[in-house]
């Protein structure tokens, strides 16, 4: 690795930092396409070189300025009564996944996360759809489980999708308005949370900085991609990416490749 880039990442070797790049890169191509997803690529494949912990760190400076002006031009357009009881119940149960992350050990995390991020994606592909409108129970139950992923491992857009996605009634401009509408938000939130615990550092945020114009990058050809793609083919895309990254972040692969 460059001198100028070992001084933001001391200790981490060049091909761990290519696959910090890798995951920033594409999981910037899925957040601009889809509004979500960002972290469901880059948790996984980030955790094998970080651990779980350092990569939560580290997601949460990559995304900010980024979540929050995304977030603000997202806010007309969006459902604040779907919002809002999500965000409720994604804050109460933020604490109980944070708890977690850093009381299993790292290997487990990292089973864990990847199980979780596969069955999203085999849900949200196998069309499965909910029909009608969402009840109150199921909203806050939908963001316990947001606020719950999001403090394990950053993924809380995960039940989201499968919630928001997976509704008949809505399409792909509301669902991706309502993401990062919500984002915006529990990034102050959990943000406040995080580092309260002492998991945002000043170590992670000095790695996070020439992580940023690579994920600006990815956004913005993700963006434009949204703009002239169909419907069929933005579920696809992002299915594609988050289930490659889930799958190679296995730790079943460390044996086989002697990692």
């Amino acid at each position: 690795m460059p001198f100028a880039l070992s001084s933001f990442m001391p200790g981490l070797a060049g091909s761990g930092f290519a696959v910090l790049l890798a995951a920033t890169l594409l999981g910037g191509l899925v957040r601009g396409f889809t509004g979500f997803g960002f972290a469901m690529v880059f948790m996984p494949l980030a955790s094998m070189v970080l651990g779980p912990v350092a990569a939560l760190g580290l997601i949460w400076f990559i995304d900010l300025p980024f979540a929050l002006p995304i977030a603000a031009r997202s806010a007309k357009r969006a459902e604040w009564g779907e919002i809002l009881p999500l965000l409720l119940t994604a804050t109460l149960a933020l604490p109980a996944g944070i708890w977690l992350l850093t009381w299993l050990d790292r290997e487990t995390m990292r089973w864990i996360l990847a199980v979780l991020v596969l069955l999203a994606v085999a849900l949200m592909a196998s069309g499965w759809r909910y029909h009608g409108q969402p009840t109150l129970s199921l909203s806050l139950g939908v963001g316990a489980l947001s606020g719950l992923f999001n403090g394990m491992a950053s993924i809380g857009g995960m039940p989201l999708a499968v919630f928001w996605l997976g509704a008949q009634r809505n399409d792909r401009h509301k669902t991706r308005a309502n993401m990062q509408a919500f984002f915006g938000v529990s990034t102050l939130i959990s943000g406040t949370v995080l580092w309260w615990k002492g998991i945002l550092t000043t170590g992670s945020l000095l790695m996070a900085v020439p992580l940023f114009a690579v994920y600006g990058i990815g956004l913005w050809a993700g963006t434009h991609g949204f703009r002239i793609a169909s419907e069929q083919s933005f579920r696809r895309g992002a299915y594609a990416v988050i289930f490659l990254s889930a799958l190679i972040s296995l730790p079943f692969w460390d044996a086989v490749i002697g990692r």
